[in-house]
């Protein structure tokens, strides 16, 4: 579902040369529009406020500096890579930033599981009715399937026909057979990549704080110090570097996509291409968000919590985005003859309704 969805989304932005906010603008009322893109906005808000946190509590564990002093100089760091970075130095970044994730497969390797009894249970899930498993699994596909990465991945489409030098609209519309082929590639190793490094992360928490009933967990300083016992040093320090890794992903991810979608919307100038006099507003964007972020932190609201509660928020929010994404893949207005073929129609659709049962299941057994 991540790979059909994501494909969809970067299809749109290579063929009609537009990310997702400036062909909501230009093909569908403007309510449309900016609805989806104010709450898209709160959601990338909040997600970035918690994983500054979360960075700041990373390095806390490694270094003996307190968090609060930290998140500053972490979101300092992010704003002026995304600022004053060329977007070839942010790409690079980003790749060699990914390696990171590799430590929550080492961390649950160190945890010693049960092989045979996670063989099982991956094979053979345990499915419940209630709201505590349905607001769970909302949040699972909300953190994964999440509407950030759809305006991500169309913009981002974007951004590299501008880096080979298709400045206008006209010059990017359109995409041959090669190049649609490359980006479902793309999309595919990067969706599969995700899913192990999830899956990894799902059995290094089961295998050490579900087992041992520490399930309470309100930070990432929390859960690092609660794996330090259970299954050493190396797995906390593992997981650390993870949580550092994937943060400093995240945060220019969800800030960026807010301010691509914004400036689409909008028809202001706009991308990482683009130097801070180029786009101005742009970068402003990214700015206060962070900032906004950042304020999070000293409101003393538990990290993990807000970061549970904005993957059910995005897990709502999708549905209706993936309704709208679907639409426009299949307009011709907009596509051409690269409208959706079965397949991608069958699995987006699919992906829609999954989202829309679990986000309606959750609301129907809330209070019970």
């Amino acid at each position: 579902m991540m790979a059909a969805v994501q494909f969809i989304c970067a299809k749109i932005g290579m063929v009609s040369g537009m990310g997702l906010g400036g062909v909501l603008r230009k093909h569908y009322p403007r309510w449309v529009a900016y609805l989806a893109i104010s709450l898209l906005v709160i959601a990338n808000t909040i997600n970035a406020g918690t994983d500054i946190g979360a960075i700041a509590a990373a390095i806390n564990l490694l270094v003996p500096i307190p968090a609060l002093m930290l998140v500053i100089p972490v979101a300092v760091l992010i704003v002026t890579l995304q600022i004053w970075g060329s977007y070839a130095l942010i790409v690079r970044t980003f790749k060699w930033l990914t390696l990171s994730l590799f430590a929550y497969i080492a961390a649950a390797i160190f945890a010693k599981p049960h092989w045979g009894e996670v063989l099982k249970a991956t094979l053979i899930p345990t499915v419940r009715l209630d709201n505590r498993y349905l607001t769970t699994l909302l949040a699972i596909l909300g953190t994964t399937i999440t509407p950030y990465l759809f305006f991500w991945q169309a913009s981002q489409e974007v951004e590299e026909e501008l880096k080979m030098g298709r400045k206008t609209l006209e010059e990017r519309e359109g995409a041959t057979d090669r190049e649609l082929k490359i980006a479902e590639l793309d999309v595919d190793v990067g969706m599969i990549f995700a899913s192990v490094v999830f899956y990894f992360v799902i059995l290094a928490s089961a295998a050490t704080l579900h087992t041992t009933g520490r399930t309470d967990i309100q930070s990432a300083t929390d859960a690092a110090q609660a794996l330090r016992p259970l299954s050493g040093p190396a797995a906390s320090i593992l997981f650390s570097l993870g949580l550092i890794g994937s943060g400093l992903l995240a945060v220019p991810v969800l800030t960026g996509s807010s301010a691509y979608a914004i400036c689409e919307a909008s028809k202001w100038k706009y991308g990482l291409n683009e130097k801070l006099r180029g786009a101005p507003r742009f970068y402003a964007i990214i700015a206060v968000s962070t900032l906004i972020g950042l304020l999070i932190n000293f409101w003393k609201i538990p990290p993990v919590k807000a970061l549970f509660w904005t993957a059910v928020i995005n897990g709502v929010l999708a549905p209706p985005l993936l309704v709208v994404i679907m639409l426009v893949a299949n307009n011709r207005n907009v596509m051409g003859d690269r409208v959706n073929g079965r397949l991608a129609n069958f699995l987006g659709w699919a992906t829609a309704a999954i989202m829309f049962a679990a986000a309606v299941g959750m609301f129907l057994t809330w209070g019970k």
